[in-house]
């Protein structure tokens, strides 16, 4: 029995071998190529930021795989779990992170970065990674305005506050007195103005005498650093004639002084009393009589001598 292939027959495996190839071409496009070694892993996120099925899977900036599905999970209420394919035969430590990082490109695609851990225990298929969103350009940003912002608004508060006590605080007096404090300032600086051109004139006008002045001071400091082993000198007999008096016995010298005065008093107070000869002439009014008129006679004759020596003399010539 003769088989024949009919031409309905011929179409259809032709049509289901360009089906083949177009599927097999557009997954690898995609990066799934058929047949090769692929291991699925999962990571559960809160939110994916744009993240979309047959975006690229890396580890350390090379693509690795891509992500083949994005679904709600049924268990964890509000989580979006993500299945990754990966295709290259490396090995992942379980503590690994699937981060969801910002593309570097214009058109600002996602994909997932998978960070190493240092575990030595090794992924195996269809674990779960931890996971961790990278904070897209908007949200750093908003998160470095949002403290700003605040301080800002304190800021702004603080202002209102400082603005509402000025205004009470500057009311009419006060900004008459402040007006006239501010006139005083400058009656006062005024003042210090011509006070300064004063001293600069008499400075100028005295300034002979003061380089004389200065002169002179300059001179006598000369002469007594020329003149400072004199000084020293003098200090010196100065310091020795100090501890010459020192060692001197001038307490004994004052006590044989005391003593020569009382002696003195105590003979004074005799002459007085009438005690000895000297005191006796001078309180015995008849003896000095009689000294007197012994000291007169004496004098009469001595003066009767004196004229007539011949009647006291005599001369005899062999």
């Amino acid at each position: 029995m003769n088989f024949k292939l009919t031409k309905e027959f011929r179409v259809g495996i032709v049509f289901v071998i360009a089906a083949a190839i177009l599927i097999w071409g557009l997954m690898y496009l995609k990066g799934m190529e058929l047949f090769k070694h692929r291991m699925i892993v999962y990571a559960v996120y809160d939110r994916v930021n744009g993240l979309v099925p047959a975006n690229n899977v890396a580890i350390s900036g090379m693509k690795v795989g891509q992500v083949k599905e994005l679904y709600f999970s049924n268990k964890q209420r509000g989580k979006i779990i993500a299945v990754l394919y990966i295709s290259e035969n490396y090995p992942i430590p379980v503590n690994s992170v699937a981060r969801i990082n910002n593309s570097d490109n214009l058109i600002g695609g996602k994909y997932v970065e998978i960070v190493l851990g240092d575990s030595k225990q090794i992924l195996k298929d269809k674990d779960t990674l931890k996971s961790f969103i990278e904070a897209s350009f908007g949200e750093e940003l908003n998160q470095q305005l949002v403290p700003l912002k605040n301080k800002t608004e304190r800021l702004l508060g603080s202002i209102d506050t400082v603005a509402t006590l000025i205004q009470q605080v500057l009311n009419k007096d006060t900004r008459d007195n402040l007006a006239a404090s501010i006139r005083h300032i400058k009656d006062m600086l005024n003042n210090l103005s011509h006070t300064t051109y004063y001293l600069d004139t008499l400075v100028g006008s005295q300034r002979n005498h003061l380089a004389s002045i200065i002169g002179n001071i300059e001179s006598i400091s000369l002469n007594l650093k020329n003149n400072s082993q004199k000084i020293n000198n003098i200090l010196t007999n100065f310091s020795e004639l100090s501890d010459s008096l020192a060692k001197a016995r001038i307490p004994a010298t004052i006590a044989q002084v005391n003593k020569a005065i009382v002696d003195i008093d105590i003979a004074v107070n005799k002459i007085n009393n009438g005690k000895g000869t000297l005191g006796l002439l001078l309180n015995d009014d008849k003896l000095y009589s009689e000294v007197e008129k012994a000291a007169r006679d004496l004098n009469l004759l001595l003066e009767d001598i004196r004229t007539n020596p011949k009647k006291y003399v005599k001369v005899s010539v062999f």
